[in-house]
């Protein structure tokens, strides 16, 4: 008896461009995981910070989120 397993998505590691961001600037990162990735960003951003608001969307057909730098 074979045990079949079904291949699993890996996203990426995701880069957060705090650094560069200015008050008002906004990244889209495409990914199958939105709530996960909005908690990272807030986490991250805590880190770096900066005060962020986070939005799932979709941009292209692809759904991901949206975040823009408000502070």
């Amino acid at each position: 008896m074979t045990t079949s397993t079904s291949p699993r998505m890996i996203e990426p590691e995701w880069y957060l461009p705090f650094d560069a961001m200015s008050v008002g600037d906004s990244f889209f990162i495409p990914t199958t995981k939105p709530k996960e990735l909005i908690y990272i960003i807030d986490t991250r951003s805590k880190v770096a910070k900066v005060k962020v608001k986070s939005f799932v969307t979709t941009k292209n057909g692809l759904l991901g989120v949206r975040c823009w730098r408000v502070r």
